[in-house]
């Protein structure tokens, strides 16, 4: 979450005033994340996340606030949007398109444990499951495809070892096949800094579903790997707590190292995209693409290892 539009006060309360919140007492900028703005609201003695999308269409937005709705409905515990009377999620702010959620407990950790990560793969099986009955869900918005455009697009800023490095793994990723994994709708983007915990240990909040899709339910639990698992307890610990929910099937288990490989391109390029085509905003998070570039070097070499 970064903040690249501002808004003005007058403007944000006649927005708030069909939502029947009451008037705002303090907006505040929310510095975490990357591709939309986040604000902080209190209003009527409770604290709101205010969202402003910089570049999703109107029919990502109507999927996106459903399925948190759906999600939240069945116990997962996620921002659930508020509608105005005609029931509406988002209506334009500030010129974009913006809801309202309410602020869920807790906080981000930076260090995991292999609690947290056992209790993060029940939660992940959870909303897959909870997910099951969505209607007419929109595919991963970062697919096989979009990489390939994005590499394309990238690639006269890139160096040629980031340019040869990305054409094999593109390669690679194009050459499996995933068809047969069980699918459904994905989070995306399960980051540290998108899941809350309680003082406890108990896990309290998942947030920000704006890279959600259909897709392979196994690329989630990778992308969740790849970010919570620094060592093989922790991985060991979150397929645990995955798959007392929902066991792995023996093509999952095959599949396991490309996917993980192809969860660590995924956002090796959303990074290297951000660091070559950084937008302006007055909080903007950039965070390292090289984090995941060398994760990906390290995948392959532990793949190839394992066929030699």
């Amino acid at each position: 979450m970064s903040v690249y539009t501002t808004v003005a006060p007058d403007a944000l309360a006649h927005w708030l005033a069909p939502l029947g919140v009451g008037a705002p007492d303090a907006l505040t900028g929310i510095a975490a994340g990357m591709q939309n703005s986040n604000y902080y609201v209190t209003a009527g003695g409770r604290r709101w996340v205010l969202t402003i999308f910089e570049h999703l269409a109107p029919r990502q937005l109507d999927f996106y606030l459903a399925l948190q709705d759906h999600l939240a409905a069945r116990a997962i515990p996620c921002p659930r949007p508020l509608a105005t009377a005609d029931g509406r999620f988002w209506r334009l702010l500030a010129g974009k398109p913006a809801a309202l959620c309410n602020c869920l407990p807790g906080h981000c950790i930076e260090e995991a444990t292999a609690a947290h990560c056992h209790a993060l793969g029940t939660m992940l099986a959870r909303l897959h499951l909870a997910g099951t009955d969505f209607p007419a869900p929109l595919p991963n918005p970062c697919g096989h495809d979009w990489s390939e455009r994005t590499a394309r697009r990238l690639a006269p800023a890139l160096s040629a070892d980031e340019r040869g490095r990305l054409r094999a793994e593109l390669d690679f990723q194009a050459a499996q096949d995933y068809s047969g994994l069980p699918r459904g709708i994905v989070h995306g983007d399960l980051f540290r800094d998108n899941v809350l915990w309680q003082d406890s240990g108990e896990l309290s909040g998942v947030l920000d579903f704006y890279f959600a899709g259909a897709d392979s339910l196994l690329f989630d639990l990778a992308v969740a790997a790849n970010d919570w698992c620094a060592d093989a307890g922790q991985l060991a610990a979150l397929i645990a707590g995955y798959g007392a929910l929902r066991p792995l099937t023996p093509g999952e288990e095959a599949a396991w190292p490309a996917l993980r490989r192809a969860a660590a391109l995924r956002f090796w390029l959303l990074r290297l995209d951000a660091r070559c085509h950084p937008r302006p905003g007055a909080v903007v998070t950039i965070k390292d693409p090289d984090h995941f570039g060398q994760l990906l070097q390290r995948l392959c070499l532990a793949q190839e290892s394992v066929h030699r």
